[in-house]
């Protein structure tokens, strides 16, 4: 039975990859240790699963926009890779217009509930809670916006019916998907303990007491349900009546952990159009999402910092570009712990972060022949508060997923989704997992007596990682469509991919292939088994402890426009592709 259901899965792949006109399947990059990059002259979508990106080709190949497909793509992923993203959790949209050449990003980041306060997460005597302790359960719930962004997204951008764009989504959560090696690697150790807490979960990922295995055939009837009332009714189906009921019943009832997430929260919920935060680099406008994301700004002081330096001469063997990019990456994130956080509710300085003047001061501190001790302290830029925040050492852990996307008009999408860590809060209900984003904030709401920017406010969105770029020319043309997911490294994953495409001139898969090098204002880590982990020896000649060599699993999906057409390049990390024609 599971090779007949096995085969089933296959030709339904095959048959969406195969789209209208008899045209040839896709030409892909694959999730492999050797991918190779795609090429496509019309439109191209890379994402973190085969089924996912397949998906998102069929709506483009059918006439639909880059927003059409994404929704496609967004909701195959809620259900082949559950532990990374879906409806329960949230996303940050980087959107490109090819007629206007104008970039528009969408906030549609988790929220606090209405009820809570800056003592979320403190304990009955008044510590913060442990970081595991507060994660599984209902406290860790925000308002879940992925739903609401999909649905503005597509009412401004979208081509397609809307209920259309569920059908591939709903056909394999009836019939039953192939589960993959990363998914089914992730139901072992600490994150399968946590992860069985509760028996809807437990029922779902450990059928029969035992974890799904590679190959298993893992169908979800109750997400099929859930999708196609979403489809029928647009949203609304979403935020209010059954399923907002189930959901607050799943947080307030938790017998783990409750929380105070309410049908209130989700029927007060809305999407909001942010400016995007744009900076010249080396010639390109390079636009990400501002806060309540630390992203764009901290990618952004990143390559501010180590444009006043002759980064492209050192190439990516270098150990002196290397410790330029360090160095740059300390005094980013000493920034980013203190002022960046939901701007509804912080006055953050957005303008005077990128200040010419402030990152020459800034650029001043890096010796180019010393390592500056960590943690860096974090500057005083222009146009910020007249008092000062307590620094925030909260760091996110690994999780998430990452969505590129063009379509043949030449629009671009670039989304990053989320439901936090693995599994997030490990509830369930109506067929997909809900988000622990709650934690992304400072459990300790002040710090000698001053307040932390990204503690908990009522109605308040975390701070957040989630760098999802574009990239224009001199010329205000597409040049890049980039992110990842990975937590707080997700800022060195895409910095260093950008300094490698636009400073050192790689290939896009060569970008997205070589090996990393992160330091978030403390421990410098290379990445285990690549040509990173070589660079030790040189970074210790110029005075960096020795640095930390382990595994960093980035997900960097990507498309360039080059002069040949499109190039997407699927991270080998994980197991995703990119799809063009």
């Amino acid at each position: 039975m599971k090779a007949l259901l096995y085969a089933s899965t296959a030709a339904l792949a095959l048959s969406h990859a195969a789209v209208a006109q008899d045209r040839p399947a896709p030409e892909a990059a694959t999730g492999t240790e050797a991918n190779t990059a795609a090429i496509a002259q019309r439109h191209m979508v890379a994402a973190a699963n085969p089924l996912a990106a397949q998906a998102g080709y069929r709506v483009l190949a059918e006439g639909g926009s880059a927003v059409d497909a994404m929704v496609a793509v967004q909701m195959m992923l809620g259900l082949v890779e559950p532990q990374s993203s879906g409806i329960g959790g949230g996303a940050f949209l980087v959107y490109y217009d090819a007629e206007s050449g104008r970039v528009t990003t969408l906030d549609g980041r988790e929220t606090a509930p209405l009820a809570a306060d800056e003592t979320y997460f403190l304990t009955d005597a008044g510590e913060p809670m442990g970081f595991w302790e507060a994660v599984v359960g209902g406290r860790s719930v925000g308002t879940p916006g992925t739903v609401a962004l999909m649905a503005e997204a597509h009412a401004r951008w979208g081509d397609l019916p809307w209920e259309s764009l569920f059908a591939d989504a709903i056909t394999v959560a009836e019939d039953g998907f192939e589960v993959t090696p990363r998914l089914a690697g992730l139901l072992t150790g600490g994150t399968a303990e946590r992860l069985m807490t509760f028996e809807t979960a437990r029922d779902y990922f450990f059928p029969d007491g035992a974890p799904l295995a590679p190959g298993d055939i893992r169908d979800n009837p109750e997400y099929a349900a859930t999708l196609a009332r979403i489809a029928e009714e647009g949203p609304s189906a979403f935020y209010s009546g059954e399923i907002a009921e189930a959901i607050a019943a799943a947080v307030q009832g938790s017998e783990v952990n409750a929380g105070l997430l309410a049908v209130e929260d989700l029927a007060a919920y809305a999407v909001i159009e942010r400016p995007a935060v744009c900076h010249d680099y080396r010639g390109y406008e390079v636009c990400g999402m501002g806060p309540p994301s630390s992203g764009a700004l901290t990618v952004g002081q990143i390559l501010e910092l180590v444009e006043r330096f002759d980064m492209p001469s050192h190439g990516p063997d270098d150990p002196a570009g290397w410790h330029l990019f360090i160095e740059a990456s300390k005094l980013a994130f000493a920034d980013r712990g203190l002022y960046m956080a939901d701007s509804d509710f912080v006055s953050v300085p957005v303008a005077g972060l990128l200040d010419e003047a402030y990152m020459d001061a800034r650029a001043a501190l890096i010796d180019p022949e010393a390592a500056m001790a960590a943690p860096a302290a974090a500057g005083e830029p222009p146009m910020r508060e007249g008092w000062l925040y307590s620094p925030d050492g909260s760091l996110e852990l690994p999780g998430t997923s990452h969505v590129s996307i063009v379509d043949a008009e030449g629009n671009a999408v670039s989304l990053t989704t989320t439901i936090e860590s693995a599994f997030g809060s490990q509830l369930m209900t109506h067929g997909f997992l809900l988000n622990n984003e709650l934690t992304d904030f400072s459990f300790q709401p002040e710090s000698d007596g001053q307040p932390v920017a990204n503690r908990v406010e009522p109605g308040k969105r975390p701070r957040s990682s989630m760098s999802p770029t574009i990239v224009l020319d001199a010329e205000g043309n597409l040049e890049l469509v980039i992110g990842s997911p990975g937590g707080s490294r997700i800022i060195p994953y895409v910095a260093q991919a950008l300094i490698a495409v636009l400073d050192w001139g790689m290939p896009l898969q060569d970008a997205l292939d070589l090996g990393h090098v992160t330091n978030r204002n403390g421990t410098t880590d290379l990445e285990a088994g690549t040509a990173a982990a070589d660079l030790a020896e040189g970074l210790m000649a110029l005075g960096h402890p020795e640095p930390n060599v382990t595994d960093l699993n980035s997900g960097l999906h990507a498309i360039q426009v080059t002069d040949d057409g499109l190039v997407g390049a699927a991270d080998p990390r994980r197991e995703g592709v990119a799809l063009g024609d």
